[in-house]
């Protein structure tokens, strides 16, 4: 009896973490990237980089470009950034991939200090105005963070998501 009652309780338990992992899996797209543009020519942008410098969408040109939108007080935001820190690795020494985070932070020492203590080695571009303030923003039709665009060499959208598993997946066929 006590048998039936263990392997019974473990069988509630995997299907609980099953279900779990199934609402993890479970496209937001429909929900939040309904208005993104999905295909054509990517908008242009002219933005400043933590580093100083002046960034277009033309600097990144013969380039796969990886856009992610997000903001350090953003909890997605910061929930996935293990897995952006992974593609980080995965694409490390590669000139023809290029990541690259678009903060809607408005304060650039908080921007500055997270990207320190996480590691963050990509690019970071911020005109140090709220998603709803930000021309790149507007351009986009940036409606929920984290957001993600995958631009072509050619400048034409590859894909345009909230879903970093999605991503993910093209980096990994593009590598092949």
């Amino acid at each position: 009896m006590k048998i039936k009652l263990f392997f019974a309780v473990v069988a509630m338990i995997a299907g609980a973490v099953s279900l779990g992992a199934q609402e993890e899996a479970k496209d937001l797209d429909p929900q939040y990237a309904v208005n993104l543009i999905k295909e054509g020519p990517a908008p242009d942008f002219t933005i400043q980089g933590t580093d100083g410098k002046t960034y277009s969408l033309k600097d990144f040109k013969g380039k796969t470009l990886i856009l992610d939108f997000w903001a350090t007080w953003c909890p997605d935001c910061r929930e996935e950034m293990p897995q952006l820190l992974a593609l980080q690795k995965k694409l490390k020494g590669r000139k023809d991939i290029v990541m690259v985070g678009v903060s809607f932070d408005t304060d650039p020492a908080k921007l500055a200090s997270y990207v320190k203590e996480k590691g963050i080695g990509w690019l970071q571009l911020s005109d140090f105005k709220s998603r709803k303030e930000s021309a790149i923003s507007d351009a986009y039709h940036i409606q929920w963070i984290p957001t993600k665009y995958v631009i072509g060499p050619d400048g034409k959208i590859l894909l345009a998501t909230v879903m970093q598993d999605k991503v993910d997946a093209l980096v990994d066929s593009l590598l092949k």
